[in-house]
């Protein structure tokens, strides 16, 4: 399939082999025009301007609905960053004390800091260790006891780039009575994702990674059966049934998860981020999967060849955009060091380089990652 279209719209090309989508990616072109548009709207109509940008945010809504396939738009909300996702959540949930939540030991700490800050309400965190870079639900299903209430993961694990079978953690979760939490930054973008297929309760990630979309803009997920069992945090005036009804309080919380849109919206980072979600829909999520995957197949191939460690699953149900490998002799950040001045962009996580290309880029940049580095 040809791709130069798509690589097209990404200027991050013209200066390096960007290969580090799992941190934070480069904006394509189409992100950067909606930003510009806002910010010239703004400087020449002010408020003016603000139905016109309100109706933008409306689709943006409508895209990302349809990139986890909910079951209404209203289903999803808008976060600032995925932290904020994991914290309605940990702060809205009806814990007693004694409850715990389970959690994978390797999970970034976004999705750890929020649950281990409920101590002071008696709630226990189970992380469970991974094995070989792999969380193994028997793990997790040998931890739950009467007390579990949630259990959280990562879609795809940042460091390991290990993939957790959604399917599967969901089943387990409705067949003992959890709440299912999905820390979904590292594959939303990158992975098909249906939430009515797929029994999560409620996700959250911000744009900046695969979403190819700015910091400061993401999306968050909760299913509607939970939407009153939950205790709303950050109530402001976006989230009543009418929000601008100012001169008249009426305290009723809009019936979806868009009570969780507090205050001001980011409209320019959500304008870009909906380019960006436009631009990947229209190329299709399991298009880009599979050009994701045969890049890091591609990759992994080579890297063996050249006496690279593949940490890595590359089982076919666990494999992701991220791959976690360990040079034959040189650290981990030295690697990313003699990368970054031969311009090619590679992390280091849990000293291991991980390496993470998205769609635009092509094999001869793999290529050159590997030459760089040897």
């Amino acid at each position: 399939m040809d791709w130069s279209v798509f690589r097209s719209q990404f200027p991050v090309t013209n200066r390096w082999a960007f290969l580090d989508h799992a941190a934070v990616a480069p904006l394509p072109a189409l992100a950067v025009k909606a930003l510009g548009e806002y910010a010239a709207s703004l400087a020449e109509n002010g408020v003016a301007a603000v139905k016109e940008w309100i109706e933008r945010i409306g689709q943006v809504r409508q895209l990302a609905g349809r990139l986890i396939d909910a079951p209404s738009p209203d289903d999803v909300y808008f976060v600032p960053n995925t932290t904020y996702g994991v914290s309605v959540i940990a702060e809205g949930f009806p814990w007693n004390p004694g409850d715990n939540v389970i959690l994978a030991a390797e999970e970034y700490p976004a999705n750890q800091y929020p649950w281990m800050n409920l101590t002071h309400r008696g709630v226990e965190v189970r992380t469970i260790p991974s094995r070989a870079g792999r969380v193994s639900i028997d793990d997790l299903r040998a931890a739950i006891d009467r007390r579990t209430r949630v259990l959280t993961v990562s879609a795809v694990e940042f460091a390991s780039g290990f993939r957790n079978d959604l399917d599967l953690l969901g089943e387990l979760c409705r067949e003992h009575g959890l709440f299912f939490f999905v820390d979904a930054i590292q594959s939303l973008g990158v992975f098909p994702l249906s939430v009515q297929k797929t029994p999560i309760d409620a996700l959250s990630a911000d744009g900046h990674k695969w979403l190819l979309g700015p910091e400061g803009a993401g999306i968050g997920f909760i299913r509607r059966e939970w939407v009153e069992r939950l205790h709303p945090i950050g109530v402001g005036a976006n989230s009543v049934i009418h929000p601008y009804a100012y001169t008249t309080i009426d305290f009723r919380l809009k019936p979806h998860a868009g009570r969780w849109e507090g205050g001001a919206y980011n409209i320019p980072g959500i304008a870009a981020m909906g380019a960006s979600l436009a631009l990947l829909l229209d190329r299709g999520i399991a298009e880009i999967e599979r050009r994701v995957l045969g890049l890091t197949d591609y990759l992994c191939d080579k890297a063996t060849a050249l006496g690279w460690r593949v940490f890595s699953s590359r089982a076919h149900n666990e494999k992701s955009g991220i791959v976690s490998l360990i040079h034959p002799s040189l650290p981990s950040v030295e690697v990313m060091k003699r990368c970054r001045a031969s311009g090619v962009i590679v992390n280091s996580r849990a000293d291991r380089v991980r390496v993470s290309p998205h769609a635009y880029n092509t094999e001869s940049e793999i290529d050159r990652f590997l030459d760089a580095a040897r």
